[in-house]
């Protein structure tokens, strides 16, 4: 069954395969304390060393069904409305196509072309952006003509000092490499001073110019996948399985995670960088809320 079906449920001496269903939510697990350890299934049927789960907890484990959740497709029909997924760069962009690619099953398009994307399985990255065979497009654009050229938007905004950090990161060394310290000493001033104010401006303009927003911010995604990626479905129109919500929490992090936290042996945020950030902050905020959205998360708010 296990080629057929893509949870196994294991109570010693049962296992049983099944359906995923919205009455069973793997995603709500007990205490790891009340399981036996991950190799528990594997080495039952061998050794029988393993002490039976306690009363009414059972071991799920995914099937190799799952991986096929990562099968992917263009829309069957054209789309005439057009939805931007719109961030700042270094926003997380890409892990959100990701993302909405698996939990959907559809490709994602691109305002741009990045052959690398391509390479890595982003197929829609190579169609046109307006041909309506994506289920949303990239883009990093923030003028009011391209913004009024979408139907919608999913707004992706992200902590600005972790935004700064990653798009440096990924100008200086590529989707997973790292800044060094002598960029972080040469390129990083007149970067900030060049790229914060942006981070704001992209924001504003597509609260001020977008004709139908969702935001959804990349430290909430990361908290609340499930319930999250439930709203960008629903935004998007598209139905979704427990299945695919599996699929995505299995394979989350894609090809596009920067390993490890390589920071700078310093904080690279100046004091004077710092003031200007937090009233970016603070003015991205008040925007949100006046536009009957929840403001930044308090992670973001200056203290």
């Amino acid at each position: 069954c296990f080629q057929e079906l893509p949870l196994a449920v294991f109570k010693r001496p049962h296992c049983f395969c099944t359906w995923t269903s919205s009455l069973f939510n793997i995603n709500q697990q007990a205490d790891k304390q009340q399981c036996a350890d991950s190799g528990a299934l594997n080495r039952t049927a061998t050794s029988g060393s393993m002490a039976p789960p306690e009363s009414g907890h059972y071991q799920v484990y995914h099937t190799p069904v799952l991986s096929r959740c990562k099968e992917r497709m263009f829309l069957p029909q054209r789309s005439s409305s057009l939805v931007a997924l719109s961030s700042f760069p270094g926003a997380g962009n890409t892990w959100v196509r990701h993302l909405i690619e698996l939990v959907t099953g559809y490709y994602t398009g691109s305002f741009y072309f990045d052959g690398s994307l391509y390479n890595r399985g982003f197929k829609g990255e190579k169609d046109y952006w307006k041909s309506g065979r994506s289920i949303c497009v990239k883009t990093h654009e923030s003028g009011q003509k391209e913004i009024e050229m979408f139907d919608s938007a999913i707004l992706l905004i992200r902590n600005p000092y972790r935004s700064l950090i990653a798009e440096f990161n990924r100008k200086c060394a590529g989707h997973l490499g790292h800044a060094t310290e002598a960029q972080w000493d040469s390129k990083w001033p007149e970067f900030v001073s060049s790229y914060a104010p942006w981070w704001a401006s992209h924001a504003l303009s597509w609260l001020k110019f977008g004709q139908r927003l969702l935001v959804v911010h990349y430290e909430e995604l990361q908290r609340a996948l499930f319930p999250q990626l439930r709203l960008v479905a629903a935004f998007l129109n598209v139905s979704i399985t427990e299945e695919r919500l599996l699929c995505a929490q299995s394979n989350q992090d894609g090809h596009f995670k920067r390993p490890g936290a390589q920071r700078p042996s310093f904080d690279p945020f100046t004091p004077d960088m710092r003031r200007m950030i937090d009233s970016f902050i603070l003015t991205v905020d008040q925007a949100l809320q006046s536009r009957n959205f929840s403001g930044l998360p308090q992670e973001y708010l200056p203290r």
